[in-house]
């Protein structure tokens, strides 16, 4: 059986998806096989794998680290948030419905900690490590008793813990002390030490502070990472609070014609996969920013409406803001506009949803000849292609069907003039294709930009990946981490109190094992192709096709997104990947 090594954080965006990746290019570099695992994901960056499976797309960068194909198994679970209160839930890679905060977890605990730990341990017999990302805070202590992606799953898998902490924030002492402190005393002997990340500064000065660290916990710091500018890796989460004069981090390189060009990405709701802007930022010479208001598309020369999980929702909310005009004056004026997945639906003529909004039949800003019919499937899928003469890779996942109508043919959607669009997330990532398209996007603004010739998005990718690998190598203690990975956390770690606070009555603590059953569903839950019948579950196989209707719940949570995305799923019973996964539900108050 493999070692294995869980990246746990103080908080979320801590940094564990980037020192995750760091971990494992680091590891493959001096030739161990390794792949990366996060047992539940909340994101609304995603990517299709080969197979055709949805998973972070922050695990799909972490794969890269690797050097390793995508695949499901590294991130069973997915949710994507809908609104503030709900998300859809992916598993395995294949959508599965829809699900309210207190239906999610609060009790009614899905079936799916077999599910996860599997999907583990058929990558633990298939490489020599595994890497695993936590998710929120492990010291989440309302949610601890059904987690399954921090110390829930650490505890089953016995891997020990690293907990990274920003202090770039501040308060990263308290930050590690507290996480430790209100940890079981079972699970506080699997945490093994800590990792700074984000230091500016000389790290002399923090010494004395990790000495104390280590007097009053027991244990180490493994490594402090100093701050670095320009990564640009793949994030997890959508951009946060205001995305106004927010600029993308590009290459630090002059233009390579005479003028720079000016792109403005509006930052609709739900936003899903603003990570296809990358490859634009790596050009040198183009500006990328995301907007939310109408005047700042007067000085763009190319504006992105990109993906998001609320069509209608941002449909709308371009509208209330008075882009929705100012994408109308663009495309008149023959200015530059790209519409991708979500983006491309909003720019035609009309949107019939009874699925994603259950808004019905829908005007869209009619800037493409293009009807979109939202269908209960979700098309996940790697389309290659060519554009503009030149060969096109990407990636599908929509549930909008478009019916183009006119126009000129572009990655399966259509070109009206200077106003393009297309469901192809990733397009842009190929280089030929992105250098004729930036000529033409010139061209229609009338700048003297010239794309950089030599440019390779996939070169400079590597290199950003090489330079997470580097941090870890020349600022951690790699033969410290090593000996974690290989043996486990060290025996005789010292409890820190308090320690958690006892359970609710009744609730035992998950210790990686499945507890009880779940509770049995009310009667009168009934399920499509069930005939009739009030079972207590539903069977959800990978290739289910159960609609959001059948798993919606939108009851009155009073759980935040936030929460949402860091509660776990319990109840389990073991299951092969093969098996169907039983999944059991409640009705809440509709």
């Amino acid at each position: 059986m493999s070692g294995g090594l869980l990246v746990a954080g103080t908080t979320s965006d801590a940094g564990k998806s980037v020192v995750t990746a760091g971990i494992c290019r680091w590891l493959v570099r001096r030739g161990v096989k390794v792949a990366p695992f996060k047992a539940q994901n909340m994101s609304l960056n995603s990517f299709v794998t080969r197979e055709g499976a949805e998973i972070g797309r922050a695990q799909a960068m972490q794969a890269q680290a690797a050097r390793v194909e995508p695949t499901a198994l590294m991130n069973p679970v997915l949710l994507k948030p809908g609104s503030d209160r709900s998300s859809q839930v992916v598993l395995m890679g294949k959508p599965v419905g829809e699900m309210s905060a207190r239906g999610y977890h609060g009790g009614r605990q899905e079936a799916l900690l077999g599910t996860v730990t599997d999907c583990l341990e058929q990558l633990r017999s298939a490489y020599d490590a595994v890497i695993c990302e936590g998710a929120g805070s492990p010291a989440e202590i309302n949610l601890r008793r059904t987690d399954i992606v921090n110390m829930g799953i650490a505890r089953a898998a016995r891997f020990p813990v690293l907990v990274v902490g920003d202090i770039d924030r501040g308060g990263v002492f308290a930050s590690f002390f507290g996480t430790t402190a209100l940890l079981s005393a079972e699970d506080q002997s699997l945490v093994a030490g800590y990792l700074v990340n984000k230091f500016r500064g000389d790290v002399s000065l923090l010494e004395p502070g990790l000495d104390m660290l280590y007097r009053l916990t027991g244990r180490r710091t493994y490594g402090v990472l100093p701050y670095a500018h320009g990564l640009g890796i793949d994030e997890e989460d959508g951009l946060r609070v205001s995305l106004r004069g927010a600029v993308r981090e590009s290459v630090v390189a002059p233009p390579h014609g005479e003028d720079v060009l000016r792109v403005a990405v509006c930052a609709v709701p739900l936003m899903s996969n603003f990570t296809d802007v990358d490859a634009l930022a790596a050009e040198p010479g183009v500006v990328v920013r995301f907007v939310d208001r109408a005047e700042e598309l007067a000085d763009a020369d190319l504006v992105i409406v990109p993906g998001t999980r609320g069509t209608v929702k941002a449909l709308a909310w371009l509208r209330e803001r008075g882009l929705a005009d100012a994408l109308a004056r663009r495309a008149a004026e023959g200015r530059p506009v790209l519409g991708i997945c979500g983006g491309f639906q909003v720019l035609g003529e009309r949107i019939e949803d009874e699925v994603e909004s259950r808004a019905g039949v829908v005007d869209g800003l009619g800037l493409l000849p293009v009807r979109i019919r939202f269908d209960r499937d979700k098309t996940l899928a790697r389309p290659v292609g060519s554009a503009l003469g030149e060969p096109v890779e990407g990636y599908e996942i929509h549930h909008g069907v478009a019916d183009v109508r006119g126009g000129e043919p572009f990655l399966d959607g259509c070109r009206v003039g200077a106003v393009w669009g297309t469901h192809w997330h990733g397009s842009l990532e190929s280089d030929a294709f992105r250098r004729r398209f930036l000529v033409e996007v010139a061209r229609a603004a009338g700048r003297r930009f010239v794309p950089a010739p030599d440019t390779s998005f996939g070169v400079l990718r590597e290199e950003q990946l090489d330079r997470l690998g580097d941090l870890v190598e020349e600022h951690a203690d790699t033969d410290a981490l090593w000996r974690l990975i290989e043996g486990g956390a060290p025996v005789g770690l010292p409890f820190v109190p308090p320690g958690a606070p006892p359970l609710s009555a009744g609730a035992p603590e998950s210790r990686g094992a499945a507890p009880d059953p779940a509770p049995q569903s009310p009667e009168g839950l009934e399920f499509a192709g069930s005939a009739g019948s009030r079972d207590q579950g539903l069977e959800l196989a990978r290739s289910a096709e159960a609609t959001p209707q059948e798993l919606e719940f939108a009851g009155s949570a009073e759980a935040t997104p936030q929460e949402l995305g860091v509660s776990r799923f319990a109840e389990a019973t073991p299951q092969k990947l093969g098996e169907a996964a039983v999944v059991h539900v409640d009705q809440e108050a509709k």
